[in-house]
């Protein structure tokens, strides 16, 4: 039996980082995430080091997933591109590297 997982997106997401993408790859992330974070997000996502020890990321092209597993469900905590993906989620939540 296949356990599904429950997507949770931090309000900047939605208001922000998906808000600047175009339809073609807010397509491609929309399959990604139905495809790969909601069955197996661990098994498709790389954990991260340093100081997001904790979340992982999923590469969709150009464009990083910054995401935390927690029991059934799945935080997306950032859809930025890889340039500036780290240091934005840093700020994002609230942390000092």
């Amino acid at each position: 039996m296949e356990v599904s997982f429950r997507l949770l997106y931090h309000p900047e997401v939605v208001s922000a980082d998906i808000a600047r993408l175009d339809k073609r790859v807010k397509g491609r992330l929309s399959r990604a995430l139905a495809q790969r974070l909601e069955t197996q997000p661990e098994s498709f996502g790389r954990p991260l080091r340093g100081s997001l020890a904790g979340y992982w990321k999923l590469r969709v092209g150009d464009y990083r997933v910054v995401f935390r597993v927690v029991r059934s469900e799945v935080w997306v905590y950032a859809i930025i591109h890889r340039k500036d993906v780290y240091e934005d989620v840093l700020k994002r939540l609230e942390w000092r590297a």
